[in-house]
């Protein structure tokens, strides 16, 4: 895919990039894709699935209590439990705000770690990484934020995300389904949105302006970019999902560079 060159535009050392399709074949890939980068946030989509397997295997229900009193499960993985952004501490009650939070993926994890008797980066690492084949990725501290991957594995994610083989297809359609419909709030590095949608534990691109996503994204986009220049969405109406992973900090270049890189990237797939 031609458009996958303009990565070579970015202000960044490094960055690799790769499209795949719903049905698993990779449409083209660009850069040193076996190189391994920090996610950031990109961490959470991960973390969700294995709350996801979690769920399946009955170790834990979606609204069973987690968290700050009143909030559960699905309040944790949809940023909607009250906690802070990087606190263990109650700023709204459960359910009525978009808060988006990492303290609240941490408290995710360590409920996962105690419902399963498994610490969570091994829980993650059975759950999804192994079965996956992404033995390049790592979960290094905070499972909101900490985790460091390539984007062959990312590939190899974003093809289970589209065509399920650890979770029901149900789940899955759960998970990219808006919790809690209305809620506004702050996307971070984008500033107040009205509303601000998430599944569990996946960003909704809905009808969201500005948005890190292109301007020809379907509003049924969903994923995930992190602050560390890094980026995974999957739209379901293009067939197709795009990884992008780079060694530079999110900030205006992203901003300017990512919607037209996605454009770019649909036009070429249709």
């Amino acid at each position: 895919m031609q458009s996958l060159a303009m990565i070579e535009n970015w202000p960044t050392t490094t960055a690799a990039a790769a499209v795949v399709r719903a049905d698993g074949t990779v449409a083209g890939s660009y850069g040193p894709t076996s190189h391994r980068f920090p996610l950031a946030s990109v961490t959470k989509p991960l973390t969700a699935y294995a709350a996801l397997v979690a769920y399946e295997e009955g170790a834990v229900e979606l609204d069973e209590p987690a968290g700050p009193e009143g909030s559960t499960v699905r309040h944790l993985l949809a940023h909607t439990s009250g906690l802070a952004f990087d606190e263990h501490r109650v700023t709204a009650p459960p359910g009525t705000r978009r808060l988006y939070s990492n303290a609240g993926f941490e408290v995710l994890a360590d409920h996962i770690a105690k419902a399963t008797e498994i610490p969570f980066a091994e829980y993650l690492h059975q759950a999804v990484l192994e079965p996956l084949g992404m033995a390049a990725t790592t979960l290094d501290g905070s499972p909101a934020k900490e985790g460091v991957s390539t984007v062959d594995d990312l590939v190899r994610f974003a093809a289970e995300v589209q065509a399920p083989r650890l979770l029901d297809v149900r789940t899955v359609l759960e998970a990219m389904t808006v919790v809690h419909p209305g809620l506004s709030g702050i996307l971070p590095g984008y500033g107040h949105q009205k509303p601000n949608d998430w599944g569990l534990g996946f960003e909704i691109r809905d009808a969201k302006s500005p948005h890190w996503t292109g301007s020809s994204s379907s509003p049924r986009t969903f994923g995930h970019f992190g602050q560390s220049g890094t980026f995974l969405w999957i739209d379901p109406s293009a067939g197709a999902a795009c990884v992008a992973l780079t060694d530079r900090a999110f900030g205006q270049w992203a901003i300017e560079a990512w919607p037209a890189f996605t454009d770019a990237v649909l036009a070429e797939l249709r």
